[in-house]
């Protein structure tokens, strides 16, 4: 069966497929319809992520490769409905973005911003 998922660069070096985080887990999207896929896109250009292609692929290739990651992997379905919060993301990307290339830095940066309060604390109450 073949199914639509989101390429960042699709072709080159640097592809990329386009998943989400929940609860500590990527799951990669795999879209029945073309339409669906192609809508997903538009949301998050609208957010402004960077656009990704719609491809075409087997669903068992990204069955096979999201085992091997250890990601998760969800078929949206033609006309799916969601019935939990969980369920909306699916069909709408979440309001924050995670970006790849920065995530870790973002992170030690905030670790380090809680450090030097702590510590201009710390100096202000020895005045």
């Amino acid at each position: 069966m073949n199914i639509f998922v989101l390429l960042y660069n699709s072709g080159t070096d640097k592809e990329g497929i386009h998943s989400i985080e929940l609860k500590g887990r990527t799951i990669v999207l795999m879209f029945e319809d073309k339409d669906d896929a192609t809508r997903y896109c538009g949301l998050l250009e609208a957010q402004d992520f960077p656009l990704p292609t719609v491809e075409m692929i087997n669903i068992e290739e990204i069955k096979e490769f999201c085992i091997k990651l250890d990601y998760e992997y969800k078929l949206v379905e033609k006309n799916f409905v969601p019935k939990t919060v969980e369920d909306r993301l699916l069909i709408s990307p979440p309001q924050k973005n995670l970006e790849v290339e920065n995530w870790e830095e973002d992170k030690n940066s905030n670790k380090d911003n809680i450090d030097i309060n702590t510590i201009k604390e710390n100096l202000e109450k020895l005045l």
